[in-house]
């Protein structure tokens, strides 16, 4: 018995060490990203002009002068309807899949889709209730 054990815990740890390697030229990407957007940041700082004059230095959005402060506050109503629009867009995303696999799916598909949009429909029904996507 114990034989046994011993054979199934080093082949369990086998696989795990195999599975663990499966993820090293994911880990090696990733460091070469990084590497690259840092050396390319580091050397772009070293090599490029650096040349400042009170005109360039100067605030400006698109090349018109500045007025006032920036710093002024938002509407939260901004914020919502921002987040809304977000939330409301992603929900596109999950339908190209659907529509493309739509023979595939069958009838559970179907299904399931049918329940996604009917609670977006709730959310969409929910928040012209609460009137939130009125500009004030």
């Amino acid at each position: 018995m114990k034989g046994i054990f011993v054979a199934y815990s080093h082949s369990k740890i086998r696989t795990m060490q195999s599975d663990q390697l499966n993820y090293i030229p994911i880990l090696m990407q990733f460091i070469l990203a990084v590497g690259f957007v840092v050396g390319t940041i580091f050397v772009s700082g070293k090599l490029g002009p650096k040349r400042s004059s009170e005109i360039k230095d100067k605030n400006f959005e698109c090349g018109i002068e500045s007025v006032g402060n920036a710093r002024i506050p938002f509407s939260v109503k901004y914020f919502v309807v921002a987040i809304l629009f977000v939330l409301f867009d992603v929900e596109v995303i999950f339908l190209y899949p659907w529509a493309v696999n739509f023979k595939e799916l069958g009838m559970e598909g179907m299904v399931k889709m049918v329940i996604f949009m009917l609670l977006l429909l709730v959310g969409f029904f929910y928040i012209i209730k609460k009137k939130a996507l009125e500009w004030e």
